[in-house]
């Protein structure tokens, strides 16, 4: 069979999808794994801070030496650690005396694959021939949403039709998409970098650009905004807004991906007749009045509308900083990726164990306590509001930073 550029584009979209399998099938679980092993809220929040800590040392291992090992070499390896990592989720918690170490190390396995893919395949697209570069990173980064919608579809159906007692076998189930995607970029033929050698603005000229520097904020708060949501919305809709999971994860979890890819299609389809600028200050407006939504919703059905319509606030803003940075950039080469990949992550990580921390903490203070008495709420709930309250504070300094991105252009 001979492979053509469409392929590596077909294997680039799996990546992304199996860069979504990576991060949303655990939180998914978190109900499942606070029951089956008794995990605090703070110890599901720090998984998350694993996963992503993990994926950040990986980013930061790739800026260096990405380019001298070879992108189908790392690729190929990011790819099986995420099936190892996927399978060891389903096993090592049950073979290893304490259960949450099995669920840590499997972690961090699956997220050195997913920091290597998070690196090198944005950098493999950008390196195809074609004009449109915003509207292809757009259309790429979709395939991260679809990924998650399916993942949140199939895993929450088959988990209410066969029981929580086979979450296990859809550890490995998940892990065959990986594997398809390791002969894939095995065959696929790779363009040459855009920058490479001479021709690359080196990570300490980028480091003393002003406007780069706020790249890499704008693109922590994106990474925080995206993840503290989806990541808790799960657990949030069942303890926090009192739904079944079914309910709660096809209307929150579920839309979130739902509403993130449409969004991020759309662009890749159309992107070229909007201002991309203005598009991110919208979005950063929405993403807030999401979040209050979702945390002050006076009804399950308001606040789960406020966490479906934030997949849409925040759909544009990691492939959006991307794109924006790239523009400014075009010399930054894979270095410029893993350096924006670095700060996503570490927003990624931040927010959600962040949120988890706020919430453990909110139930100990006596003023909630006063106020879960007051109002006949439980201390779940009211710890849960309090987290995703903090999160609301990355879409906020994300506006700032979009006026400052702009501003400085100028």
């Amino acid at each position: 069979m001979h492979y053509t550029y469409r392929h590596t584009m077909k294997a680039c979209y799996l990546g992304y999808i199996t860069q979504a399998i990576v991060n949303n099938l655990a939180p998914l679980l978190f109900i499942v794994f606070q029951n089956e092993f008794a995990i605090s809220f703070e110890k599901i929040g720090r998984l998350v801070l694993m996963n992503f800590a993990t994926q950040i040392l990986v980013d930061l291992f790739a800026v260096r030496y990405a380019d001298r090992i070879g992108h189908r070499r790392l690729v190929v390896s990011a790819h099986v650690f995420c099936v190892v990592g996927l399978v060891g989720m389903g096993v090592l918690p049950r073979i290893l005396p304490d259960a949450y170490s099995g669920l840590v190390i499997a972690a961090m396995l699956y997220a050195v694959g997913g920091g290597l893919i998070e690196v090198l395949i944005s950098p493999i697209v950008e390196a195809l021939p074609g004009d449109a570069k915003a509207s292809a990173m757009s259309l790429l980064h979709s395939f991260y949403c679809w990924g998650q919608m399916t993942v949140v579809l199939m895993t929450t159906l088959l988990l209410w039709a066969l029981g929580n007692a086979i979450w296990p076998y859809l550890c490995a189930l998940w892990a065959l998409v990986p594997l398809l995607n390791i002969f894939l970029f095995s065959k696929v033929p790779l363009a040459p970098p855009l920058a490479t050698g001479e021709k690359r603005t080196s990570i300490r000229e980028l480091l003393k650009s002003r406007v780069f520097v706020i790249a890499l904020v704008l693109m922590m708060c994106a990474g925080a905004s995206e993840l503290t949501m989806s990541q808790w919305s799960s657990l949030f809709a069942e303890k926090g807004l009192g739904v079944s999971k079914v309910v709660g994860d096809l209307l929150g979890p579920c839309l979130f991906a739902v509403l993130m890819g449409l969004g991020r299609m759309l662009y890749g389809l159309f992107g070229e007749r909007i201002n991309l600028g203005r598009a991110m200050l919208l979005s950063g407006a929405l993403c807030v009045v999401c979040y209050l939504m979702t945390i002050f919703g006076t009804h399950p059905a308001i606040s789960l509308v406020g966490c479906a319509v934030c997949g849409l606030s925040v759909a544009l803003m990691w492939p959006g900083a991307l794109s924006m940075t790239a523009a400014r950039y075009p010399t930054g080469g894979t270095a410029m990726f893993g350096m924006m990949a670095v700060f996503g992550d570490v927003g990624a990580s931040l927010g959600p164990w962040l949120a988890g921390l706020a919430s453990d903490l909110a139930q100990e203070s006596a003023l909630i306590q006063q106020r879960a008495q007051a109002t006949g709420l439980s201390l779940d709930q009211l710890g849960l509001k309090c987290g995703l309250l903090l999160g609301c504070v990355f879409p906020i300094i994300m506006l700032v930073g979009l006026m400052l991105f702009r501003k400085s252009r100028a």
